[in-house]
């Protein structure tokens, strides 16, 4: 028999185990699992946009239970959040743009937000035909209340970081969503 030959991998555990304190977190694990079968493959950019990834799918998992609480689907805060920041009322075109969804989603969850009483929709004065879309009262309380529940479990979840680490991952964050939105994704590499 040959020495040389190569074995196949073994199977690997596909559900991410919890990092222990200090610990190399899942995506490490994965680049390390890489490293080990294609020890040239450079799996540096995995680190940063695979724990991109990682991070927003705990972190949506961690900030939807109020929504869920205050029966919003998905999506929905968005609408409130944006009504609620333009401080007039919107047009549903200008929210479909501003939220980077289709009309028809914003159709969908429009009706849904006025059949619970948060929003209406009411006749442009300048247009007849067009609408406008604006909070209800209940639907600025639940807003505001939102926010501030939502800004504090955000700061929970940034809380293991220190205000100097939160700033530099600010901007670098930043620094790479404002590149990225500028730059053409739809070229292949």
């Amino acid at each position: 028999m040959d020495q040389a030959r190569t074995h196949p991998p073994q199977p690997t555990r596909t559900t991410p185990r919890r990092a222990a304190p200090g610990g190399p977190d899942a995506v490490a694990r994965f680049a390390a699992q890489w490293r080990h079968q294609r020890p040239g493959l450079d799996v540096d950019p995995m680190l940063v946009v695979g724990r991109i990834f990682r991070l927003a799918h705990l972190m949506d998992a961690a900030l939807r239970p109020p929504f869920a609480a205050a029966a919003l689907h998905g999506g929905d805060f968005d609408v409130l959040s944006a009504l609620r920041r333009s401080g007039t009322p919107i047009r549903p075109h200008a929210l479909s743009a501003s939220l980077l969804v289709t009309t028809g989603a914003i159709t969908k969850r429009l009706d849904r937000l006025e059949a619970a009483g948060l929003i209406e929709r009411q006749e442009s004065a300048q247009d007849g035909r067009g609408k406008l879309v604006l909070l209800t009262a209940a639907g600025l309380e639940l807003t505001d209340r939102l926010i501030e529940q939502h800004l504090a479990n955000q700061r929970h979840l940034l809380s293991p970081l220190t205000p100097h680490e939160r700033q530099t991952l600010q901007s670098l964050l930043g620094r790479l969503t404002a590149d990225l939105e500028e730059a053409d994704l739809e070229e292949p590499v």
